[in-house]
């Protein structure tokens, strides 16, 4: 189902609605400050497991997720003194900030060096599913796997059907990916060069 949401203004009985949905194991299509995302609550394994089959996407590759707010990152990543100077710089905003996990991340989104890619989006649509879910979703884009990034939701309708329980409409959007930047031991490395600009980790 297709469900049209203001993205500035969004309907908080419709965000409810999408977030009661999360918590019991739907997967939804949604808009980011990039393109669009494949998502669902991190705690949902079965979820997660169909979004591997979905986008055929490789196991060995982990999903990174969506936080409404540095605190919230803190719960689930080890935030030094550099780093947190440099998330609540540049975020929110189109970056993929890869910290070490805590204990608190599930063992499908560690990497094999425990480490976990975090975002939080300029968006107002994810910040409030994510604040009315009450934890993480995975962030993913709306492709298959190897394919380019979607950026219309008709597009991404068509391609995934019944398998997303919504897809979000918040208008069309770029088919840009987030900048990934490695923030291991405080210090920036960039693994991904996307929209977010990433000059200064020179």
């Amino acid at each position: 189902m297709i469900i049209e949401i203001h993205p500035d203004r969004p309907q908080p009985r419709t965000i409810s609605r999408i977030a009661d949905c999360l918590k019991n194991g739907g997967i939804i299509g949604y808009p980011t400050d990039t393109t669009y995302g494949i998502g669902c609550s991190i705690f949902c394994k079965k979820s997660i497991e169909r979004i591997y089959q979905m986008k055929m996407r490789e196991r060995s590759k982990p999903f990174s997720f969506i936080c409404s707010s540095l605190s919230e990152v803190s719960h689930y990543a080890r935030v030094g003194n550099a780093a947190f100077k440099l998330l609540k710089r540049y975020l929110p905003g189109p970056y993929t900030f890869v910290l070490e996990a805590t204990r608190e991340v599930p063992d499908l989104l560690l990497t094999r060096q425990k480490t976990v890619g975090i975002r939080i989006p300029d968006n107002r649509i994810c910040f409030d599913l994510v604040t009315a879910l009450g934890n993480p979703i995975i962030t993913t884009s709306a492709n298959l796997s190897g394919e380019d990034p979607v950026g219309d939701p008709v597009i991404i309708y068509d391609t995934f059907g019944n398998q997303l329980d919504f897809v979000i409409d918040g208008g069309l959007l770029t088919t840009d990916v987030s900048s990934v930047v490695s923030l291991i031991d405080d210090l920036p490395v960039v693994l991904r060069t996307g929209i977010g600009d990433i000059s200064w980790c020179d």
